[in-house]
């Protein structure tokens, strides 16, 4: 478990269920995180099952971020490569704008160069300037990789940063 001077991130429990597919399935996290349209709820709950497993997983990393002991959205791996990680990250949007997602990031960097990793990489779409402002109070920095995506039948730019361990 990671403590932060308001947050914890750890792994999921099955009590944490309701509030990330309330993350999952949110309109407005969905606009700008890449996540499934679920049909029915069984497949949100299959998803959550899915994710709780990974945050036990040592060859994954997926966190919840809490606060005072509620789930308010999570960070995870895109993609693993050697010593380089791609992280997404989510906050629910009750609690945009209070900082959350850069203490939680600025944690999970510390806590992925303490454990070996010398890069860490994160892309936003290209209007999603809150996030890339997150990633840049981090010490992030903009790099040469840009890639094109349709997501919700809307061609998206996606941007990316990323650290290296000094």
């Amino acid at each position: 478990m990671i403590e932060t001077l308001r947050l914890a991130l750890k792994p999921y429990s099955d009590q944490d269920q309701d509030k990330m597919i309330e993350l999952l399935t949110h309109p407005i996290i969905k606009e700008t995180f890449i996540i499934p349209d679920f049909k029915t709820k069984e497949e949100a709950v299959i998803m959550f099952e899915k994710l709780k497993d990974y945050s036990f997983d040592p060859h994954h990393y997926e966190r919840g971020i809490y606060l005072k002991g509620e789930l308010i959205g999570f960070v995870n791996d895109v993609e693993i490569n050697g010593k380089s990680i791609e992280l997404g990250y989510v906050i629910h949007p009750d609690h945009h704008h209070q900082g959350y997602a850069t203490e939680a990031l600025q944690a999970v960097i510390q806590d992925l160069f303490n454990a070996g990793y010398t890069e860490v990489i994160t892309g936003a779409f290209e209007k999603n300037r809150a996030s890339c402002r997150v990633m840049e109070k981090c010490g992030m920095q903009l790099f040469d990789r840009v890639e094109d995506m349709e997501y919700q039948g809307v061609l998206q730019r996606c941007i990316y940063y990323h650290i290296q361990k000094k």
